[in-house]
């Protein structure tokens, strides 16, 4: 539950002022004023969380705007359309960004865009502009140095947003996060039969938590087989053969798994700076979030998924799970694109996020929600600085997903100690033991034995899985249908709480 904390001096004053914009400058240069510092655009963050649940940049002024993309990489992330469109949102999977009108409204934007940036860099020309290409969305990012660029794109009917893409408030003061929910994903040494899983035919382990959900009665009916899950994450680990070579094993067979990335290289001025990036999971995150949904039943005795037999794409699209870097919002809206094309993948799980709102992000998931996809994605668990007031995160809080947060075994009404709840909340699993906080078990980077994984984000994953059981016993089911019949046998249906959704889902009596 969020917790009510008092606003800072400054939060308040700052608040009054959010969205009121400046006046915009006419063509001469325009000095650039003195950045608002990063304290206190942190401190609007707060408030703005505070009193609406969530944080989009378009509630604050353009001087915030200006001084959060200074404080970071200086990308900005622009969502332009022809003059006089609207309902851009709600269509963006039948736009096609090649077409005159959309054509010419791009060059538009880059030009003015260029006219106002080459007054402090000399030479700057069009094609220099554009950070990363964009195939899909009406979406540019590019390099923004000079206040009256923000001020003329916001006021522009061409643009319809123009925000900073790195902006996170990292621990509402300052460091890097860099390395956030990459634990290693070791083994998990003194697990214990009957206890900790079950040991399942041929040779399997099948975790604690799967008898509060249903998920053996449910294996008699179904096992995923014909679905095709995509899990955007940090990839997928080479080492791991039970998400490779080994994914078809004992009762796991004739079933697909690819290895994609979307994450784009480190670039500056356009020009790429960094290595090329593999789908290679450097963190161990997407690893174990696969592990969950989709890991075998095999002969090894490793820990078993949920959908043992589904389909399975695994997306490195960051390189950690907070997304605090231009690239990795490129990377998670190119990955959602990239599923939303697929007339194969159906369900589509991301168990990362943001504390601020990202509209490219918010564009690629409306565009895949336009395409027919099921897509969840984690409520969002807890950093030490995050605990107590952050609620449900970006993007799980928008409509087009469906939130997952995990809670304890024993008070379903009670969320795991880092998990994060709240009126977005669509469901809940099961995933953490109040006698000694064990988690559910998962594929480690390497080898056999299991290792565990908390927090919203294996509810998420495994959430995915159980919706992955229920569309393969019924193929013939749009999306609308299988959410249906996930919700309608849930613990809490027909009244749904307020901060904890319709709560755990009987994947038994769903597959009925």
């Amino acid at each position: 539950m969020r917790k009510s904390i008092c606003y800072t001096a400054i939060a308040v004053a700052l608040l009054l002022s959010a969205c009121k914009k400046s006046p915009v400058a006419n063509d001469a240069a325009v000095a650039n004023p003195e950045p608002v510092s990063t304290a206190a655009i942190n401190a609007q963050i707060h408030a703005q969380l505070q009193l609406h649940h969530k944080f989009e940049w378009s509630m604050v002024s353009d001087e915030m705007v200006w001084s959060a993309l200074q404080a970071s990489d200086k990308i900005m992330s622009i969502g332009y359309q022809p003059a006089g469109e609207t309902g851009v949102s709600e269509r963006l999977h039948t736009i096609n960004i090649s077409d005159p009108a959309w054509k010419a409204a791009k060059q538009k934007v880059l030009e003015l865009v260029q006219a106002n940036e080459k007054t402090t860099r000399t030479g700057l020309t069009i094609d220099q502009l554009e950070e990363w290409t964009e195939a899909v969305l009406p979406v540019i990012n590019v390099r923004v140095d000079n206040f009256a660029t923000v001020q003329k794109l916001r006021a522009s009917g061409l643009v319809r947003y123009a925000e900073p893409m790195g902006y996170e408030p990292q621990r509402l003061t300052s460091g890097s996060l860099s390395s956030s929910g990459c634990d290693g994903n070791t083994a998990e040494p003194g697990l214990l039969a009957g206890t900790d899983y079950t040991t399942i035919a041929p040779n399997a382990k099948a975790s604690w938590n799967y008898a509060y959900h249903g998920i053996q009665n449910a294996w008699t009916k179904t096992t995923g087989a014909g679905v095709k899950v995509f899990i955007i994450d940090t990839g997928s680990a080479f080492d791991q053969e039970n998400l490779g070579s080994a994914i078809n094993q004992g009762a796991s067979s004739g079933r697909t798994s690819e290895k994609i990335v979307t994450l784009p290289r480190s670039t500056f001025l356009g020009i790429p700076t960094g290595p090329v990036e593999t789908p290679d999971d450097g963190c161990g995150h997407g690893t174990s979030m696969a592990g969950a949904c989709a890991a075998p039943r095999g002969t090894d005795g490793a820990a078993c998924g949920i959908a043992y037999n589904c389909n399975l794409v695994t997306c490195r699209a960051a390189s950690d799970v907070y997304l605090d870097a231009s690239r990795e919002v490129k990377g998670v809206a190119d990955a959602y694109t990239n599923a939303a094309n697929r007339a194969d993948v159906k369900i589509i799980s991301m168990s990362m996020g943001k504390i601020t709102g990202s509209s490219q992000i918010a564009d690629a998931i409306r565009y895949a929600y336009g395409k027919g996809k099921l897509m969840f994605c984690a409520a969002g668990t807890s950093f030490d600085w995050t605990a107590g007031w952050v609620g449900v995160i970006f993007p799980a809080y928008m409509n087009e997903v469906n939130a997952v947060t995990g809670v304890r075994d024993n008070n379903f009404n009670t969320q795991c100690s880092t998990c994060h709840d709240g009126s977005e909340t669509d469901f809940t699993v099961v995933m953490e033991k109040a006698a000694n906080e064990r988690h559910p078990l998962t594929l480690a980077m390497t080898g056999d034995q299991p290792s565990t994984v908390g927090g919203s984000s294996v509810a998420t994953a495994s959430t995915a899985g159980m919706a992955a059981l229920i569309w393969s016993r019924f193929p013939a089911y749009t999306r609308d249908q299988v959410l249906n019949k996930m919700i309608q046998n849930c613990s809490r249906y027909p009244n749904r709480s307020s901060n904890l959704g319709w709560g755990n889902l009987n994947a038994d009596a769903a597959t009925n």
